[in-house]
Formats: structure tokens, C-alpha cells, sequence
């Protein structure tokens, strides 16, 4: 049986969704929606959708799914996810998961009373040099877990023209901001890689409040961060500090740091390199790469990569009606939103949140 899918949200699914959707076995994309209809068509005339809308709800009202994937602003992730449930279909879901905890709660509790299978779409789970980072781990090459740093420094939101008006991105009522964008990323590896997290504390800064559009250079306002730091406690007593920043006037990328009580790992973002030491010996060099890297037709970047790897496990839950064997579920979307918004809690309260 062919598993027919809808997708909301054009933008991501010409990057990401649709090229590796070519490359499973048993699937057909058989509609499109987005706000703007031309988007909607011009992707479903590349990829060879059938159908298209510039209405979800339309979307979803006229065509029986098995699978619904949601690449929208955050704002429409519970309603959309909620209907197309309900409809019956299962769902795969961007991340952030939703707006905040009352409707992430929501989203996993109305998936598991249709018995629907549910996913986030955290793909760097399915990244090989990540999955490295985890069995090292797992496997205790470096011990107990003390300390995990994150850098992630980027210019895209330094000039104050450098987004169109009223970007969802950068307003705080639609869930834009670094913490949604990158910091729920780091949340859910720091969570897979060393288990749950005891409490927050940490900013959400808007430090570039005044913008103009990058077109009419009209001016607005944005509310959502563009720049935050945050420390967790873990679990197992350990501490993990992450700092985003899309305001720097340089492109530094992604950096991870994991320390334990007997070895080092090192994650270059820019080169994908692994540094790994064990207590009292040089670094040695790793690079794992991605079986499918060479597949015809996608997006360069580890998202777009990552990402066939993910649908080919949620395809094969679906096909084989089973839970996933790996990846985010909404439960654990649920408590990445939690961390999110105790972010955002401890930047009013000025203290450590506890979970």
C-alpha cells in the first residue's frame, strides 16, 4: 500500500521534505498547502504534486492522509497537528514543538488517544556523527558527563534591515526566536546524550528591537530573541551551557564541547569533525559520514541530509505499526518545550527553574 502524505508549509518542503521523500520506497506526496498559493503551486508543479492550497484546513478536509508533516510558524503547529489527528493521520512536526507547554501537552495527548504515531523533527538524532557522540557516550568512552558547552554564532539577524516586516521569526507571538530555532535542537541532543535536565536559568534577549523592512525599509519592531544564553543542571549532577547569537558580526557556527571524568569530544559544526580523547591521551580526528550524502537531488547542509533518514524510520513505524525505534516523539518534544520555556520564565524571574 502507498502511504499519501500532505505537507504544510512550501518553504521547507521544497528544501528538505520532498527531495527525500524521492528517495523512499512506497510513499507519494499527494498535496501541498501554504499561505501563499503561487509557493504552493510552483512546488507542486517541481515535484509532481497533485494537488495544492493556500488552505490547510481545505487541504486537510479534502484528502485522506496517512501522513501529515508540518513545516509552519510555530503558532501553527497545535492546530494543525490537532486536525490532522483527528482526521487520522499521523504526524511529523517541526520543531519547536508548539508555543508552549499547554499546547505540546495537548499534541501528545490527543496523539496517543488516536494511537497515532508522533514525531519531531529533531533530525541531527540521525546525523552518524552525533549518533557517535551518543553510543561514545552510552558506552561510558568518557565517563560521567560534568560539563557540555554550545556555541552557535551567526550575523543573520545583526542588520536591522536584514528581515522582511513582520517576519515570523522575529516576533515572539508567532514562536519565532533563537530559542525555538537552534535552541530546542540543542535542548533535545543534550537530553538524548545525557538524559533529562533538573532546572534552567538563563536570557532571551532582543538586542536588535528596531528593524526596517529589507525591501520599503519600513520600520517595525521585533519581540522574539535573537540572542540567548542558558545553563541546565542535569540529572546526574552535571552542567551544560549554551549560547546562541544571531546578532554577531561573524559566522562562527556550531560548536560542541562534552567533558567527562575520563575523556573529551570536540563537534566542529563547520567541518562535521569529531575530536575525541581519552583522560591523559591526544586527540584523535573522526569524521563518520552519511550514507546519504551522494543521493541524487538534495539540499546540501546536515538538515536536508539528515532528514531522509528520519522519514525512513517514521515510513517504517507507520508501515510496520509499530512506535519509533528512534527519533523525538512528542513526549519528548513536551519536555524540550519545557527547558524552552523555563527559558523564557527564568529571563522574567531572574532565577534558577526548577522542572
Amino acid at each position: 500500500m502507498t502511504l499519501k502524505i500532505g505537507i504544510v508549509g512550501a518553504s521547507f518542503a521544497r528544501a528538505a521534505y520532498l527531495p527525500a521523500f524521492k528517495h523512499i520506497e512506497g510513499v507519494e506526496v499527494t498535496s501541498i498547502a501554504s499561505f501563499n498559493l503561487e509557493n504552493a503551486k510552483s512546488c507542486a508543479e517541481e515535484f509532481k504534486v497533485k494537488n495544492f492550497y493556500d488552505s490547510w484546513e481545505k487541504m486537510l478536509e479534502e484528502n485522506v492522509l496517512d501522513l501529515v508533516c508540518i513545516a509552519t510558524p510555530t503558532d501553527l503547529h497545535a492546530p494543525i497537528t490537532l486536525k490532522a489527528l483527528r482526521s487520522g493521520a499521523h504526524v511529523l512536526c517541526e520543531k519547536p514543538t508548539a508555543m508552549n507547554v499547554l499546547e505540546a501537552s495537548e499534541m501528545l495527548k490527543v496523539a496517543e488517544e488516536h494511537n497515532k504515531i508522533h514525531m519531531i523533527d529533531h533530525e541531527l538524532r540521525f546525523n552518524p556523527n552525533r549518533l557517535k557522540i551518543k553510543e561514545w557516550i552510552s558506552n561510558g568512552d568518557i565517563g560521567e558527563i560534568q560539563h557540555i558547552n554550545i556555541l552557535n554564532v551567526s550575523n543573520g539577524w545583526l542588520s536591522p534591515n536584514s528581515r522582511s516586516k513582520n517576519d515570523w521569526w522575529s516576533l515572539k507571538s508567532r514562536g519565532g526566536g533563537r530559542m525555538g530555532a537552534n535552541g530546542s535542537h540543542q535542548v533535545d541532543l543534550i537530553r538524548w546524550w545525557s538524559g533529562e535536565i533538573k532546572s534552567v536559568f538563563g536570557q532571551a534577549l532582543t538586542v536588535v528591537e528596531n528593524r526596517f523592512d529589507k525591501k520599503t525599509n519600513e520600520a517595525w519592531k521585533a519581540t522574539a530573541d535573537d540572542l540567548s544564553h542558558f545553563s541546565l543542571e542535569l540529572a546526574n549532577g552535571g552542567l551544560a551551557s549554551i549560547f546562541l547569537s544571531g546578532v554577531a558580526s561573524h559566522v562562527l557556527g556550531n560548536k560542541t564541547q562534552i567533558f567527562g571524568t575520563e575523556g573529551t569530544i570536540i563537534l566542529e559544526d563547520k567541518t562535521e569533525e569529531i575530536l575525541f580523547a581519552k583522560k591523559g591521551e591526544e586527540f584523535e580526528k573522526y569524521y563518520f559520514k552519511d550514507q546519504n550524502e551522494s543521493l541524487e537531488g538534495l539540499n546540501k547542509g546536515i538538515w536536508n541530509i539528515s532528514v531522509v533518514s528520519l522519514l525512513k524510520e517514521l515510513v517504517s513505524a507507520i508501515r510496520e505499526n509499530r512506535s519509533l525505534d528512534h527519533g523525538s516523539t512528542f513526549k519528548d518534544g513536551l519536555k524540550n518545550q519545557l527547558v524552552v520555556d523555563s527559558v523564557l520564565d527564568s529571563t522574567i524571574k531572574r532565577k534558577w527553574i526548577d522542572l
